[in-house]
């Protein structure tokens, strides 16, 4: 059995923390795991921020409902689906996902969650298990499936390492730099041309 496993922000929808950045002028939310390898890290320092500026789960879930996905991601995972399975791994939080997902036509998604206080605020994150996408894509090998990953970011790159074959897609200079040998997709196209001969 074959199977796509695909990144979300970066490769499908807009990336949320950029987009929310713009939205509240918080320049320091725009760091992502493009820039911040240490997942951890990253999201201590954005809950850190959020507590400062009063802003709580509402103000973000606001933002996301005015994203869509990226020009072509629906109609690029409509052809995925139409000839193999495929399950997206993410970092995000399944209540930042929800929306997002509905306008994606529900694909299967495996993330994490939030911790959230009365008031609304965002305190803390439960990852569903560290390094979760690595190994989700042994699990499924352990399955018995041959994986195909794809994604944009330095938390992606041990899932697309793992895979039997895998790709970034519009990853950023530095990323391509350091890891040379993995093919960089800058369309869809490009992408789907990939998946479809794993798939021969």
């Amino acid at each position: 059995m074959n199977l796509v496993c695909l990144d979300l922000e970066g490769v499908l929808v807009p990336e949320i923390w950029i987009n929310f950045a713009e939205k509240t002028g918080l320049e320091e939310l725009r760091k992502t795991t493009r820039e911040e390898p240490d997942y951890n890290v990253l999201m201590k320092g954005r809950i850190d921020i959020l507590a400062r500026e009063g802003l709580t789960l509402k103000d973000i879930q606001s933002v996301i409902d005015t994203m869509d996905p990226l020009e072509g991601a629906l109609e690029f995972l409509d052809e995925i689906r139409s000839f193999t399975q495929l399950i997206i791994l993410s970092d995000t939080f399944e209540e930042f996902a929800a929306p997002l997902m509905k306008k994606l036509r529900f694909p299967t998604i495996f993330c994490n969650s939030l911790v959230v206080d009365e008031k609304g605020f965002i305190r803390d994150f439960k990852m569903r298990k560290e390094n979760g996408k690595k190994f989700s894509i042994e699990g499924f090998k352990h399955a018995g499936c041959r994986v195909f990953a794809a994604g944009d970011s330095y938390n992606d790159l041990a899932m697309i390492q793992s895979a039997d074959c895998g790709a970034l897609f519009r990853a950023p200079d530095r990323i391509i730099e350091d890891f040379p040998h993995l093919p960089n997709h800058r369309s869809y196209e490009g992408l789907m041309s990939s998946i479809r001969d794993f798939h021969k």
